[in-house]
C-alpha cells in the first residue's frame, strides 16, 4: 500500500514537470505573435521612412563628370544610331561638408543631410587615335559632359559649371547614352584641331540626401575629402579612406584613388559593364533603433519563461506549496506582455526608458502575484530579486551587441549551475516527506 502511494506521488511530480514543459513550449506561440508584431511595425516604419527619404533626396550617388563624344557607325546617310566614346577626367577632386539633421513625421524619423560640395578637375582632349577611331566619324560639335546625380530632387542650388573659367549652360535632360540616366548635361563642342588642349572644370553642388553619400572614382587620380559633424558613420564602398579621423565635432575622411585601383580605363567606346562596379563614400547611421533592440530582447523570451518556471517549480518542490498550472500560465503571460509593453512604449519615449518602465511593471506584477502563491515574504522577495536580476542581465546583453552571445552563454551556464547546486540533494524518486529529510 505504501509503495503504491509513493508511486502515485512520484507520478504526480512527473506529471507536473511534463505540464510545465508543455506550458513553456506553448509560450512559443504568443512569442511568435510578438515577433510578427515587431516585424509589422518595423515594415511600416521602413515604408514611411522610404517615403520621407524620397521626398528629401534619398541615398545619393554621384557619377562623373564624364565627357561624351557621339560616334557614327559610318559616313553613309541613314546609317545606324551613333555609338558613344566616353572620356574620364585626368583629375577629379571633391571637398564636401555634410550637415546631418534628424527629421520626424509622427513617431518615425530619418537621418537626412545636406552636403555642400566643391568639384574641380581637368579633362584632356580625347586621344581617339589610341582606340583606332576614325576622326571623320566623331561628331565633335555634338560633344557634351554629363554629371550623374541619382536623385535630382535633392539638388538645392543653381549649378554653375565652369570650363576654363567660363560658365556653361546646364541642361536638365541627359542625352541618350549607355552610362548615365539621371543627372545634368553640359554642352561642350570640340574640334579635331584642339588636339593636346586641356579643359579645367569646377562647380559647386548643394545636395540633400538621406542615409549615405557615394562617389564613383572617375578620375585618373581621384581625391575626395569629406567632413561631417555626425560621428556615427560607416565607410562603405570598395575603398577605405586613405586618411580618417574622429575629430571632436565629428569625422574627417579623405580618399585618394588612382586609375590602376579600378577595373575600367580612362576611355572606351560603347557600353562598359565594369563602369560603376566600384564606389566610395559613407553612410550616416542612426543608433540601433528600438525595433531592432526589442527583437533582440524577444530572442531571450523563452529563456526568461523557462528560468522563471524553474524557480517556481523549485519553490514548489522545496516548500511543498502546490502551484496550479493556471498560475504558471498567468505568470508566463505577464512575461510575454513585457515585450508588447516595451514595443509600444519605445515608439514614444525611446528604448531605455521603455525598458525601465516595462521591466518595473512586470517585476512588480509577478512579485505581487507570487506573494499570493508563496504566502512567504522571504520567497516573494527572492522572486522579485531574481526577476530584477534577469531583466538587468537582458538589458546588458542587448547593449553589448558584440559580446551578446558570450555573455548570454555565461549567464545560462551560471543559472544552470545554481539550479544544479540547489537541487543537488533532492531525491526525485522519494515522496515529499523523504525529500524534506534529505535536505535536513
Amino acid at each position: 500500500m505504501e509503495t503504491t502511494k509513493n508511486f502515485f506521488k512520484n507520478q504526480a511530480l512527473t506529471t507536473k514537470i511534463v505540464i510545465v514543459v508543455i506550458l513553456t513550449l506553448l509560450m512559443l506561440i504568443p512569442i511568435g505573435m510578438v515577433r510578427s508584431l515587431i516585424t509589422e511595425r518595423e515594415d511600416n516604419k521602413v515604408a514611411e521612412q522610404t517615403e520621407m527619404s524620397d521626398r528629401w533626396g534619398g541615398r545619393q550617388l554621384l557619377t562623373g563628370p564624364v565627357l561624351v563624344l557621339p560616334y557614327k557607325q559610318s559616313l553613309a546617310v541613314g546609317s545606324a544610331a551613333p555609338s558613344f566614346v566616353y572620356c574620364l577626367p585626368e583629375e577629379y577632386n571633391v571637398t564636401g561638408d555634410i550637415k546631418p539633421e534628424e527629421r520626424t513625421r509622427g513617431i518615425q524619423k530619418i537621418l537626412s543631410y545636406q552636403s555642400t560640395m566643391h568639384f574641380e578637375g581637368k579633362f584632356i582632349f580625347p586621344d581617339y587615335k589610341s582606340l583606332d577611331l576614325n576622326e571623320a566619324l566623331i561628331q565633335w560639335d555634338e560633344a557634351y559632359i554629363v554629371m550623374g546625380i541619382s536623385n535630382l530632387q535633392g539638388v538645392k542650388n543653381k549649378i554653375m559649371f565652369n570650363i576654363n573659367g567660363h560658365p556653361q549652360e546646364i541642361l536638365a535632360n541627359v542625352a541618350d547614352n549607355d552610362l548615365i540616366r539621371s543627372g545634368v548635361m553640359i554642352r561642350m563642342p570640340l574640334a579635331a584641331a584642339d588636339m593636346g588642349k586641356s579643359y579645367n572644370f569646377d562647380f559647386d553642388l548643394v545636395l540633400n540626401g538621406t542615409d549615405g553619400l557615394h562617389f564613383l572614382p572617375v578620375g585618373k587620380q581621384t581625391n575626395v575629402h569629406l567632413n561631417s559633424t555626425w560621428k556615427s558613420v560607416a565607410y562603405t564602398g570598395d575603398y577605405v579612406p586613405t586618411e580618417k579621423a574622429d575629430v571632436k565635432e565629428g569625422i574627417d575622411a579623405q580618399w585618394n584613388i588612382f586609375d590602376y585601383n579600378r577595373s575600367y580605363t580612362q576611355m572606351w567606346v560603347g557600353k562598359n559593364d565594369s563602369f560603376g562596379s566600384t564606389k566610395l563614400g559613407l553612410d550616416l547611421l542612426l543608433p540601433i533603433d528600438h525595433y531592432q533592440k526589442t527583437m533582440r530582447a524577444v530572442k531571450y523570451a523563452i529563456m526568461f519563461i523557462a528560468l522563471t518556471f524553474l524557480v517556481f517549480f523549485m519553490v514548489e518542490i522545496l516548500s511543498k506549496k502546490r502551484i496550479h498550472p493556471v498560475q504558471y500560465l498567468l505568470v508566463s503571460f505577464a512575461l510575454v506582455l513585457f515585450y508588447s509593453l516595451l514595443l509600444a512604449l519605445s515608439e514614444h519615449i525611446g528604448f531605455d526608458w521603455s525598458y525601465l518602465v516595462s521591466a518595473l511593471a512586470i517585476v512588480m506584477l509577478i512579485t505581487a502575484y507570487s506573494h499570493s502563491i508563496f504566502k512567504s515574504r522571504k520567497q516573494t522577495l527572492f522572486m522579485g530579486l531574481f526577476l530584477s536580476a534577469l531583466y538587468i542581465f537582458l538589458y546588458v546583453v542587448i547593449q553589448l551587441e558584440d559580446m551578446a552571445l558570450l555573455l548570454g552563454s555565461i549567464g545560462l551556464f551560471v543559472a544552470l549551475a545554481i539550479v544544479m547546486f540547489v537541487s543537488r540533494n533532492i531525491n526525485w524518486y522519494k515522496d515529499d516527506e523523504r525529500i524534506d529529510k534529505s535536505l535536513d
